[in-house]
């Protein structure tokens, strides 16, 4: 399954059923990562990395070569700029983004990925978050690939 196929049915759920424990296993399986905004202040990770992290204030992960995240909260400058310097991956949960129009989240990062809206249970027109759907193996440098 690819991450187009996965966003794809994951696209359109409602905030309290994001994904399945049997979609999650699904996920993991196949070797992709699911990246939503979930409440007011944590970013979820789904799939073949289990995680999350506080996104208040813009929240930043970083994702290192073993396939595990690092928040912006637990690094310091020193690090983030070596991070960066080293072209470390990084996915980011914006609140409240210009695009989509009325989102409360949006997940942005440079991973090749497909992309899946999750909507409100209290007002289903309007847009929860948008997430992410990527392969691990896209966002871990060639050296861990082999």
């Amino acid at each position: 399954m690819t991450s187009f196929e996965f966003a794809r049915q994951l696209n359109g759920r409602s905030r309290s059923r994001e994904i399945s424990i049997e979609e999650q296993r699904l996920a993991k399986a196949h070797g992709l990562v699911v990246v939503f905004g979930a409440s007011d202040d944590l970013m979820e990770f789904e799939g073949a990395i289990y995680d999350e992290i506080t996104a208040c204030y813009g929240g930043l992960a970083w994702l290192m070569d073993n396939g595990t995240v690092i928040d912006n909260d637990n690094i310091s400058d020193e690090e983030d700029e070596q991070m960066s310097s080293a072209g470390i991956y990084t996915i980011r949960a914006v609140w409240k983004p210009e695009e989509p129009k009325g989102a409360l989240w949006l997940i942005k990062t440079e991973i090749p990925h497909a992309t899946f809206d999750i909507y409100d249970d209290e007002n289903p027109a309007q847009i929860f978050c948008r997430g992410v759907v990527f392969a691990l193996v896209d966002a871990l440098p060639p050296s861990m690939v082999a």
